[in-house]
């Protein structure tokens, strides 16, 4: 990481700093935290005096990289950040299926519906006897089963927390015997799993029914990013709460009973732990509640890590924030809004889901090349606060493991970009300071690729990488 650091703090830094002699030595761009970049206004920083590429020397530059590794196409778009110039166009403006860089529109809609700095509570309330506790989701999906982890983002809250303070607050009110847990996770609408997504992804755990109460982001173990979700994940984070609820009030004469019901209005994906308990609407007094990192770290974890299920929970909340319904047409219609008043057209824009995993999302390289270009230049402080969820090459996130080969990695350290990856499809889009010091956006998307998706992403690392590495003049 040493070695990559190292020239990332030549190329990328006098991008994002100001241009004074530091009184320490300065970090790289992608080191700083969001709060130092979203602090610059506007693009000045960059250098407006340094020579924009001529588009005959980038195209020819990426004409000869960005091609398939078989049969399928790529269509692809580069800008100068701070004029919108086009410096590449091939098939810009064609629709094209995505993958995961339909995340980008998701971040800033929901930087802009939710605002940066918003947390997601989750409370225990009071229900409708003294004796039932109603564990209430309100879109915090990254929860931890243990103490509240202030420093981290998963896990920034924590249920054992929880259940310490909603202990408390039931002592204090002077009830005695058994506790029921309900759960309330009924702020979601709608199917909480999308027609649109294979029944193949929804069982290897691409993604697994929606709720706005989850453990891990609806995963077993928060170390272990890969294979089936938990299919209820309201009523698997309620077990985890009654389990500590439980050991919180053995201290003070408190038992907790076995199972777990659902309150009122609450429509379960599936079966429970064990028969729900019916229960009349009660006074809904809040006994405690905990709070979610911010928005723009989620944001930050949801661009670093391509989490499907954290994405669609962003878009419901981002919708609930917009007056839509918290369900998928919901957060489809509030994020093509926000998109749309970011001045990008969305007319020809196809949104199936939030987060890309859906086969049937279509959108152009420059549309999110466009997003790319708003969220770095300064203008809405609210987008820049994404800047540090970009996976940087060779280093973080999705893109960690790759600009490895002699091909690419003049790139590590330096491009900044949201992959995307479906069976035949492939797109990167970000941004990179070019060896002259200019600030460019791309967007390059790959469709209809055979053998595959993974044998052509060479093809993408190494059209980025040769943007890094271009003075094209």
């Amino acid at each position: 990481m040493l070695a990559l650091a190292f020239p990332a703090a030549l190329v990328v830094a006098p991008g994002f700093i100001n241009p004074e002699p530091p009184a320490a030595p300065v970090n790289p761009a992608w080191q700083l935290p969001p709060a130092t970049l979203s602090a610059r206004q506007g693009l000045a920083p960059v250098s407006v005096n340094a020579p924009v590429p001529l588009p005959s020397a980038v195209t020819a530059q990426l004409d000869s990289v960005l091609t398939p590794d078989g049969e399928g196409s790529f269509t692809g778009l580069v800008q100068d950040a701070l004029t919108g110039d086009v410096l590449f166009d091939r098939g810009g403006s064609e629709n094209r299926v995505p993958a995961s860089n339909m995340k980008l529109f998701t971040a800033a809609a929901a930087l802009r519906a939710l605002g940066p700095d918003h947390r997601f509570s989750t409370k225990a309330v009071a229900g409708a006897t003294a004796n039932q506790v109603v564990l209430t989701g309100g879109g915090d999906v990254l929860l931890g089963a243990g103490e509240s982890a202030p420093g981290q983002v998963m896990g920034h809250a924590g249920l054992a927390t929880l259940a310490a303070a909603t202990v408390a607050a039931v002592q204090a009110r002077g009830t005695t015997g058994e506790l029921t847990v309900l759960v309330d996770d009924s702020l979601f609408s709608g199917p909480a799993l999308n027609p649109a997504w294979a029944d193949g992804d929804v069982a290897a755990g691409e993604v697994a029914p929606l709720s706005p109460l989850a453990l891990n982001s609806a995963r077993y173990n928060p170390a272990v990013t890969t294979g089936p979700r938990p299919q209820d994940s309201a009523a698997t984070a309620a077990e985890a709460f009654a389990t500590q609820l439980k050991a919180a009030g053995a201290a003070v004469g408190l038992t907790v009973a076995a199972g777990v019901g659902r309150s009122p209005g609450s429509q379960p994906p599936g079966a429970v732990a064990s028969a729900p308990e019916t229960a009349s609407p009660g006074p809904g007094a809040v006994l405690a509640e905990v709070k979610s990192a911010t928005v723009r770290d989620q944001v930050g974890l949801m661009l670093e890590s391509s989490d499907n299920y954290l994405a669609e929970v962003l878009g419901r909340m981002a919708a609930a924030a917009s007056g839509e319904p918290a369900s998928n047409d919901g957060a489809t219609a509030a994020v093509r809004a926000q998109v749309g008043e970011l001045g990008i057209p969305t007319g020809s824009m196809r949104f199936a889901d939030v987060s890309g995993l859906a086969i049937g999302n279509q959108v152009t390289a420059g549309q999110l090349a466009e997003v790319v270009r708003a969220i770095t230049a300064g203008t809405d402080p609210r987008l820049r606060t994404a800047l540090d969820g970009f996976p940087v090459a060779g280093l973080t996130g999705t893109l960690d493991s790759r600009y490895e080969d002699a091909a690419t990695a003049r790139g590590a350290g330096l491009v900044r970009a949201k992959t995307g990856t479906l069976n035949t499809v492939t797109a990167l889009s970000g941004y990179v300071v070019d060896a002259d010091g200019r600030l460019l956006v791309f967007s390059f998307i790959g469709n209809g690729l055979k053998p595959g998706a993974a044998g052509n992403r060479e093809a993408v690392d190494r059209a980025a990488a040769a943007l890094a590495a271009c003075g094209c003049r």
